[in-house]
């Protein structure tokens, strides 16, 4: 599997790197040419949630940024350094949608092996009706889901946990997304 490299400089003294495997290591690493620094490209954290109005319906934003500019996604971004992922779902959906939730649980766990992500969705529900789109986001807005525009979604991600809660399963979803 391809995986889009990250370095191509040294963080710690700016030199080339080039991707080799290093000495009592079984995966190709990003080595300084100049210090030998070993630089480890690990996943990153997309962390969001599926908001639930008292009546069923699922709160969606629509992107006002790339990827996906006004395509609909649930409210969720990149887990920043010193919040657990709860805390960054939390962030996110207030960030993207205005919006206060409660979180009830996990609801999905998502590989996306090819860019390097794994996402994860809490079930979350609205704790009023006060939203309203944050920077990242073009409007928001309620669906039931027999509205929800199914093909203007944004990633796989987001219509795999949205089937999920469609279909009424409750156990963890946990899945590789091509």
């Amino acid at each position: 599997m391809h995986v889009t490299r990250r370095y191509q400089h040294c963080a710690a003294c700016g030199a080339a790197v080039q991707y080799r495997i290093p000495p009592e290591d079984n995966r190709e690493r990003a080595v300084c040419t100049d210090c030998g620094q070993i630089h480890y490209e690990n996943p990153t954290n997309v962390v969001g949630t599926l908001p639930l109005a008292p009546d069923g319906r699922v709160l969606l934003c629509r992107r006002a940024i790339e990827p996906q500019r006004g395509r609909w996604t649930l409210p969720a971004g990149f887990m920043e350094l010193g919040e657990s992922v709860a805390e960054g779902a939390l962030r996110e959906t207030l960030e993207e949608a205005g919006a206060r939730v409660e979180l009830l649980g996990l609801m999905s766990l998502l590989n996306v092996a090819r860019i390097g992500q794994v996402h994860l969705f809490y079930r979350a529900r609205l704790l009023d009706l006060d939203f309203a789109p944050g920077p990242e986001s073009l409007e928001v807005a309620l669906f039931h889901f027999a509205e929800i525009p199914w093909d203007e979604l944004a990633f796989r991600t987001v219509r795999a946990t949205l089937e999920h809660q469609r279909a009424g399963r409750t156990e963890l979803l946990i899945a590789d997304i091509a």
